[in-house]
């Protein structure tokens, strides 16, 4: 069973909504904003530094695990600061768990496997750390 892990530096982030703007002649285009393109990047890379060229068979059942970790506010009191280390404290905050999801898994289209609708299980937390970072790990199910 193929099982590969690796972390996106940084504080996580989710997919934003496409931008829609007028030209002078009327029309509207779609874009996506700049942010979401380089997260997409930088989650490609981190894939491909880890995972040596692999990509999962075009048939596999694909399971993918996200931790999200937030950095824990200047602002908290060393009791809270503490209770968010130990996890006690979630941060329920932006963005939201099926933003961070849907960034990661379309990122990895085509390069990590053929299509995300190969994902049949999800797990997703977040939980405050020292540094901030997203941790990503995908294996394959068993058929």
């Amino acid at each position: 069973m193929n099982m590969i892990n690796f972390t996106i530096p940084g504080p996580p982030q989710g997919k934003a909504r496409p931008k829609v703007v007028r030209i002078k002649t009327g029309a509207s285009v779609t874009y996506t904003p700049d942010k979401t393109v380089r997260y997409e990047e930088l989650t490609r890379s981190r894939w491909q530094a880890a995972a040596n060229g692999f990509k999962f068979a075009d048939d596999a059942q694909i399971a993918v695990a996200i931790t999200a970790r937030y950095p824990i506010p200047k602002s908290k009191s060393k009791r809270v600061k503490a209770a968010m280390l130990a996890g006690s404290i979630k941060p329920a905050k932006k963005p939201d768990c099926d933003n961070i999801v849907k960034i990661i898994c379309d990122a990895l289209n085509g390069i990590a496997y053929r299509d995300d609708a190969q994902i049949v299980q999800v797990q997703m937390a977040k939980e405050y750390a020292g540094e901030p970072r997203t941790g990503v790990r995908l294996w394959e199910v068993k058929k």
